[in-house]
């Protein structure tokens, strides 16, 4: 596997702090097409349930932005949750999903 790209590897890095900081099940950010970067972990709440990629998805259209160059997901699953991916995908259809594990490795792109 070639030499992940240091942009990529920033998104990772901070999908898994996010996820270190809070102990959640997932931790994800993504890049808007200007370059900014969102992250966000899992939410459970009684009356709102998202996963890490769908709140950072959330924040990033939240804050305006109109497309995606990237996601990161740092999870234990084997996958990244399809409506996660479609989150993603309603905004910019050609975005890598970058699914890492608990280390940061890189365990596939979706």
């Amino acid at each position: 596997m070639s030499e992940l790209d240091p942009e990529d590897q920033k998104i990772i890095t901070l999908a898994r702090s996010a996820r270190a900081r809070t102990g959640a099940p997932e931790g994800a950010a993504v890049r808007d097409t200007d370059g900014r970067t969102y992250a966000a972990t899992t939410v459970a709440l009684p009356s709102l349930k998202l996963t890490a990629l769908q709140a950072a998805v959330a924040a990033a259209v939240s804050s305006g932005a109109e497309g995606l160059e990237a996601a990161a997901v740092v999870t234990a699953s084997d996958e990244v949750d399809p409506a996660s991916v479609s989150a993603v995908r309603d905004l910019t259809a050609s975005a890598p999903v970058l699914r890492a594990d608990a280390s940061g490795a890189l365990v596939e792109t979706v």
